[in-house]
């Protein structure tokens, strides 16, 4: 397992591998968004919970069909189901991969770039908080919807289609955390809710996707 997650890392940090990729889309739609809506700090900061939650989601959909796609293509996911390493395992490591190199960077990088939304300072703690703990949730979810996908010809679109349904109670959750400790009213409700999604997606999802991934195989 650990062979096969350092892979996984190694594969991602390489040119062309994706990690860059949704750093850059981040650090792009949050320093457009000023431009866009104007400079008024107290819109900026109105709006600053969701845009940075909607900039993260979007940023991990970028890599998702990297997840299972080129294993299949060139023939390592037949190995690895055929392996004595569990499929539900295999998912858990490529979730975790995904994880790691797309969901923990933007957690990191996104208290830095709220400055340029002028998000006020009660929000920056709870803003890597909400990130680090709903963005597990969305790598999981990814891995599910790219293990439906994974034998489809340019599933890049249909991928989009499936997960970003799921992927809204988080993004509901997760900016509600962000702006309730704005305001400075209690977060217990959405937090306990948003860790409860993480916790439900990577107990459930890896059976579902191991099975979606065998069908795919046969």
């Amino acid at each position: 397992m650990w062979a096969l997650l350092i892979r996984d890392l190694t594969l991602a940090v390489r040119a062309g591998g994706g990690f860059g990729l949704s750093l850059a889309f981040f650090l792009i739609v949050v320093v457009l968004v000023p431009f866009g809506v104007g400079p008024q700090s107290d819109v900026l900061a109105r709006i600053a919970p969701g845009i940075l939650w909607v900039g993260a989601l979007l940023a991990c959909l970028l890599s998702l069909d990297r997840v299972f796609h080129l294993d299949f293509e060139d023939g390592s996911l037949d190995l690895l189901a055929t392996s004595p390493l569990p499929l539900e395992g295999v998912v858990v490591i490529k979730a975790l991969a995904h994880w790691l190199t797309t969901g923990l960077p933007l957690a990191l990088i996104a208290p830095a770039l709220a400055v340029l939304l002028n998000l006020p300072g009660p929000g920056y703690l709870w803003l890597f908080v909400s990130l680090a703990l709903g963005t597990p949730a969305l790598s999981m979810i990814g891995a599910f919807g790219a293990g439906l996908t994974v034998g489809l010809k340019r599933g890049g679109l249909l991928l989009s289609l499936l997960v970003l349904p799921l992927y809204v109670p988080t993004l509901i959750f997760g900016a509600e955390i962000v702006r309730r400790a704005v305001d400075a009213q209690a977060i217990g409700t959405p937090l306990a809710m948003l860790a409860g999604l993480t916790l439900a997606a990577w107990a459930c999802l890896p059976f579902a996707t191991a099975a979606a991934i065998r069908i795919n195989l046969r």
